[in-house]
């Protein structure tokens, strides 16, 4: 099987900072792979350790991202692209898919995509449906276990409360939980090797795709002001009575603050 990981660094710190455009500032940060998209990682290996095959890890971001694919390719990878320009800089999610399914479309010949669930630093668990949507793949999001067969994949789905079972044709799209596996720690041997190897390097001319979809101009959204919420110290109020007569007071303490 070839199988294609996304992959994002994200910044390892709690408290982020942002310039007047929304995009993340990332001088300085240290940063780490997403912990979503490590469950990427293990996953497309272990399908190759029972199916064999090829892992193609890609990512896009400025040329510091190339040490999370190093750290990728240490885990067991075997081809690492990197898809860093300017005018890729300040992409939302729908910029991001967009770019990131170019270059798949260029990688040309694989059975499967995996992505993380979302990004620790966005939440907002677009991407990889977005890039299923953009190849026209079948997606099977939210993945709690993967097995292939006969040209066909079944993922069992996480639901919340509930799990379902899906099945769909290769080649598709898989957004993995962290509950999927148990990721795989690089051993030292391997991440010496990794930095032997060439990671690809792919910029705007790289990609036949419209200009004007890349990055902060092809972004259709835009963050307006990031913060740290405050915390607020309230008082308490216990609400007297039977739960019929507590539930009544309730309703109207939230009428008198318009909550409800």
């Amino acid at each position: 099987m070839n199988i294609i990981v996304c992959i994002k660094q994200v910044p390892d710190v709690t408290e982020v900072k942002w310039d007047e455009n929304g995009s993340l500032i990332r001088t300085g940060l240290p940063s780490i792979i997403n912990p979503n998209d490590r469950h990427a990682i293990e996953a497309a290996l272990s399908l190759k350790d029972i199916h064999g095959g090829e892992v193609t890890v890609i990512s896009m971001g400025p040329p510091q991202v190339e040490e999370s694919l190093r750290e990728a390719l240490g885990m067991g990878c075997d081809k690492a692209i990197l898809l860093t320009d300017r005018k890729f800089g300040g992409a939302d999610c729908w910029a991001t898919a967009y770019t990131l399914g170019l270059a798949i479309k260029k990688i040309g010949k694989f059975d499967m995509v995996i992505t993380g669930v979302e990004a620790m630093d966005g939440n907002t668990a677009q991407v990889g449906p977005e890039i299923a949507d953009f190849l026209n793949l079948p997606l099977c999001s939210y993945a709690l276990e993967i097995k292939c067969e006969n040209g066909k994949v079944n993922v069992l789905q996480n639901m919340g409360a509930v799990v379902r079972e899906l099945e769909a044709p290769l080649p598709c799209l898989i957004t993995a939980e962290k509950e999927l596996n148990e990721p795989r720690v690089a051993p030292m041997d391997k991440i010496m090797e990794a930095y032997e190897k060439e990671i690809e390097m792919w910029g705007f001319e790289a990609l036949d795709g419209e200009p004007a979809n890349f990055g902060l101009k092809g972004s259709p959204t835009r963050l307006r002001k990031v913060f740290t919420p405050k915390r607020i110290k309230g008082k308490v109020e216990i609400l007297e009575g039977d739960p019929v007569e507590a539930s009544r007071k309730l309703v109207e303490k939230l009428k008198e603050h318009n909550l409800v």
